[in-house]
């Protein structure tokens, strides 16, 4: 078969190839075939040397001619198959704007957060400000600073995590360090009247840590907040009047409150304030065991001993501290009955508030 027979028929095949390709990547395939840089018509170009000279002019016209032909071919091939699968892309990523659409759930801040927030914006309602402080604290500004020496009984109320002190200059505390996650934000009131002038109205809320197995009422890890109020004249009434004026705020004007004798180291005289419970309204039930009121918060004047300790002088000035526990504040105001749920994630009963 004649040179020129055999490049009319590749033309003829190549065109065929070239109408029935499918896709960009079949035609990639015929191009790289038939014109690449060893494609089957490129190879006729790079033997032309090897041509009688009486047929090379003949032989060059039609390479060219069948040359021209298919880069035309594959040119328009391409523009018709880019535009086709343009189309095919469109419509597989086509959104049906008649189905019903989907909600998103926009989150939320924690409840505990949320809580946090809401008994801040009390008593800075009140012109407290914000005090905050270490959660790895000192042993003297979480206890002895409080009135709890190292021989205090008080100290095995609130079993502690002792740190490794790694200064080289810990004094030992039961064969312990005398660095510790604090076991209270008490720690964060010594602070304050070591460094604020008088007179101090502060809340500080933060995390604190105990030994304590997760119960319904118990956690290893929760939130305090706690006031703290220096100045000349205070008194007890005072301290009921501030507390009662909160539990007001936070759970209700109907709630009533009561407060108990009680102890605590770093205040004298002290006491324990109880809410009414919100569920049988003081009338007895299960969430209240029957008594009509729900454990609140402890509270008391400020003891002159930890007043002296931190330089401030008792017989000018007096003062009073209280300090509840979050996570607790939030169950007694939304009738939960066990601190765990407020920390298990379950979103079913986060959303609810």
């Amino acid at each position: 078969m004649a040179i020129t027979e055999e490049l009319a028929q590749l033309e003829a095949d190549t065109l065929a190839a070239i109408a029935a390709a499918g896709t960009s990547a079949e035609l990639e395939a015929i191009r790289v075939a038939v014109v690449g840089k060893s494609g089957t018509l490129t190879a006729y170009l790079r033997s032309m040397g090897s041509v009688p000279k009486e047929e090379r002019a003949q032989v060059g016209k039609a390479v060219n001619a069948a040359r021209v032909a298919v880069e035309e071919a594959l040119a328009q091939a391409k523009t018709a198959l880019a535009a086709q699968e343009m189309a095919q892309a469109i419509d597989a990523a086509a959104v049906d704007v008649t189905l019903p659409g989907r909600a998103q759930v926009i989150g939320t801040r924690h409840l505990i957060n949320n809580i946090i927030d809401e008994i801040s914006e009390v008593f800075l309602g009140l012109g407290y400000s914000v005090a905050t402080g270490p959660e790895v604290e000192t042993d003297y500004y979480n206890f002895e600073a409080l009135n709890a020496p190292a021989d205090h009984p008080s100290r095995s109320m609130q079993d502690t995590f002792y740190v490794r002190d790694l200064s080289g200059a810990a004094a030992a505390v039961r064969g312990e360090s005398e660095v510790l996650l604090r076991t209270q934000t008490s720690g964060v009131q010594v602070h304050a009247m070591e460094d604020e002038e008088l007179p101090i109205y502060v809340i500080a809320p933060g995390k604190v840590y105990r030994r304590d197995v997760a119960d319904p009422s118990h956690l290893p890890q929760f939130h305090q907040i706690e006031g703290l109020v220096v100045d000349r004249g205070i008194t007890f009434g005072d301290l009921k009047g501030t507390l009662d004026y909160f539990c007001k705020q936070l759970f209700g004007p109907e709630r009533k409150t009561r407060f108990r004798a009680h102890y605590f180291p770093f205040t004298e005289p002290s006491a324990e304030v109880d809410v009414s419970c919100g569920i049988c309204h003081g009338e007895g039930c299960r969430m209240c065991k029957g008594t009509g009121w729900l454990e609140l918060l402890g509270c008391g004047m400020v003891d002159p001993n930890v007043l002296e300790m931190s330089g401030i002088d008792p017989e000018v000035y007096s003062g009073f501290a209280f300090g509840l526990g979050v996570e607790r504040a939030a169950c007694m105001k939304y009738n939960v009955p066990d601190l765990r749920m407020l920390l298990e994630g379950d979103m079913r009963f986060l959303r609810q508030f």
